[in-house]
């Protein structure tokens, strides 16, 4: 072979290609290890990086500061699980002398705590017994399936059992529910369709193949009636495919209807949603003489009629996105025969589920009074407008001690204690010939059941927001911040929320919820304080819009429940969870500047929250 410079050439391009190809997977390869490993990446740059803000300012504020940080990107990025990293304040705030451990382990189980998981134990027995099932599917029963109304029955339910057991547990019921009587109403649809129009299409295509004359040839006629049948058989085809078309869309709807439903349910009760802990944990734990000015009572009359104007709006978007705002088509107002027909089956699905559950146990219908005395015990033990329970039986020196939490703690227990039958069919069976025993009946509620059901991480999560908010004042981090705040003042107070209630909801699309509200009230509060406004001004609407989590499938659980039916794209719940979270900075701004601030006073700033007493 002649080594002539061609040669040379091409076989230097032989040699190349090879190259440019390793590299190329090489890169390739470090690209997917770096993804493979980004959480170990994060848990280590994250504290080096920003090591030289202690380091180059030894002071407690800016040490309180480096451990929010580096816990903030570790709650967004989510390196370690939520609740590994809430209990960062006990390694990190004694090493760096901000508080000793035990005033930091103090903060980890607090009244608010005691509060959530009293609330969840409740919840946790309506669900065991399937108490929330029947309340559910009588519910659909009273509004029925029509397409507006079945829309509202569901989203009505939803909301409401939100309000007092998880979302997540709410979604993961209410889903099946619907998708039975989704695929009977399909199934319905396709019946009728098959046989009304498309046999009056037939009959139509041979009257058709009927109609040339005599002149005709038989060639002529033959291809005309072929095409006639095509075009038959192209319609029907059609039909069908905008019938799914249609059931689809529905579809979309009614999974956007029930996870939406399940977020803004929760905001209505104190322990609806864990934020609202939060909220009353920290406003205790930042002001301790506010009077108890967020209880269940206090806390409901601000947010129930909140949750019941975005559930009506929320309604009225789906309806326009995918069912067409047609008061007479949606509410079957101009049904046919064959319409109704069809929704007397998809009735009878939900009747037959109903069916199944049978009479009402003794065990549902003692957790169903259990229930009602514990919301009759929050709501009346310090109402507000007339002395409550709790001060005229449990008063000392003019103080009351029994919170939310003792009611909470006190029907928990009864959970444990009551039976849960108490029929005389109680006897065990035992071989024949030997004598039967007798055996008591289990409780209503068992631990090995609490332990399976209960979300111990959320426990852990608002015990470190606590911590992290007690040394932020321990160290003057909040003191310095406010100082820094102090030229908002010159912006009118209705656009400062409505500025922060944006700003939460478009954080909490991509953060926790309990992360984002553990991070931004204590700032809040310091804000408020050193502008002299009432910090319940902007702690309570930015408290609500960290339950605005409508855009993305991984924002909330709800979402990521009905996304993984695989009906939804990102693109439908984006485009539909847009406008719903315009819709509710809206709602929560309304509600902040007319009954709300009546209810807590907010036009004027608190004596208690006047910390440092600078302002008039």
């Amino acid at each position: 072979m002649v080594n002539t410079p061609e040669c040379l050439y091409s076989l230097q391009r032989r040699v190349r290609v090879p190259q440019h190809w390793a590299s190329s997977s090489t890169m390739a390869g470090f690209w997917q290890m770096t993804v493979a490993f980004r959480k170990y990446l994060i848990i280590i740059l994250v504290p080096l990086v920003f090591l030289p803000l202690p380091l180059a300012i030894p002071t407690k504020e800016a040490e309180c500061g480096y451990v929010i940080i580096v816990m903030a990107l570790f709650w967004c990025t989510e390196a370690l699980p939520l609740a590994v990293t809430a209990l960062l304040p006990v390694l990190l705030f004694p090493v760096m002398n901000i508080m000793d451990s035990t005033t930091t382990c103090r903060e980890y189980l607090k009244d608010t705590n005691m509060l959530f998981i009293g609330g969840l134990l409740m919840a946790i027995a309506i669900e065991d017994w399937n108490l929330h099932k029947r309340v559910a599917l009588r519910v659909l029963l009273i509004t029925g399936v029509r397409p507006a109304l079945l829309l509202m029955g569901f989203m009505v339910v939803t909301a409401f059992l939100s309000m007092w057991i998880s979302n997540t547990a709410t979604t993961a019921m209410m889903v099946p529910i619907a998708q039975a009587v989704l695929d009977q109403l399909r199934k319905s649809e396709i019946e009728s369709s098959t046989a009304g129009p498309a046999s009056e299409n037939v009959n139509k295509a041979f009257e058709l193949q009927e109609e040339p004359t005599k002149s005709e040839s038989s060639k002529e006629m033959g291809g005309k009636g072929n095409n006639h049948i095509l075009t038959v058989e192209e319609g029907k085809k059609r039909d069908e495919n905008l019938l799914e078309e249609k059931h689809k869309k529905f579809c979309k709807g009614m999974s956007l209807s029930i996870c939406y439903s399940a977020s803004i349910g929760g905001i209505a009760t104190l322990t609806g949603t864990t934020p609202n802990l939060v909220l009353q944990g920290q406003v205790d734990e930042l002001f301790p003489n506010n009077g108890n000015i967020i209880n269940f009572a206090s806390w409901f009359s601000f947010a129930f009629p909140t949750m019941v104007l975005l559930l009506v709006l929320a309604w009225i978007w789906l309806q326009i996105l995918y069912l067409g705002f047609n008061f007479r088509k949606n509410f079957g107002c101009a049904g046919s025969a064959s319409v109704k027909a069809k929704e007397q089956r998809a009735y009878d699905v939900i009747k037959a589920e109903n069916k199944k559950l049978g009479a009402m146990k003794f065990a549902e219908i003692a957790v169903l009074i259990i229930f009602v005395l514990l919301v009759v015990l929050w709501f009346t033990r310090d109402p507000g407008f007339i002395p409550g329970w709790a001060t005229v039986l449990f008063n000392r020196n003019n103080t009351s001690y029994v919170t939310d939490a003792t009611v909470a703690i006190f029907v928990s227990v009864l959970l444990f204690i009551i039976p849960s039958d108490i029929s005389s069919n109680s006897r065990e069976k035992q071989p024949t010939g030997s004598t039967s025993k007798f055996r008591a009946p289990p409780a209503l509620l068992s631990w090995k059941v609490v332990h399976q059901k209960m979300p111990w991480n959320i426990v852990f999560l608002l015990g470190g927001g606590f911590a992290l908010a007690k040394g932020s004042e321990e160290s003057g981090l909040s003191s310095w911040l406010g100082s820094k705040l102090t030229p908002l003042q010159q912006i009118p107070h209705p656009a400062i929320a409505f500025l922060l209630c944006l700003l939460i909801a478009t954080f909490t699309e991509c953060t926790s919820n309990v992360a984002t509200t553990t991070l931004f009230l204590p700032i809040l509060a310091s804000m408020a304080e050193a502008i002299c406004l009432n910090p319940l001004y902007v702690m309570l609407p930015c408290t609500l819009s960290a339950s605005l989590a409508f855009m993305l499938p991984v924002a909330t659980p709800p979402n990521a429940i009905v996304f993984s039916y695989g009906q939804l794209k990102v693109i439908d719940m984006a485009k539909a969870g847009f406008v719903l979270n315009i819709l509710g900075v809206l709602t929560i701004n309304l509600a902040i500047n007319t009954w709300a601030s009546s209810l807590f006073q907010l036009q004027t700033f608190p004596s208690w929250a006047n910390r440092t007493g600078t302002c008039p």
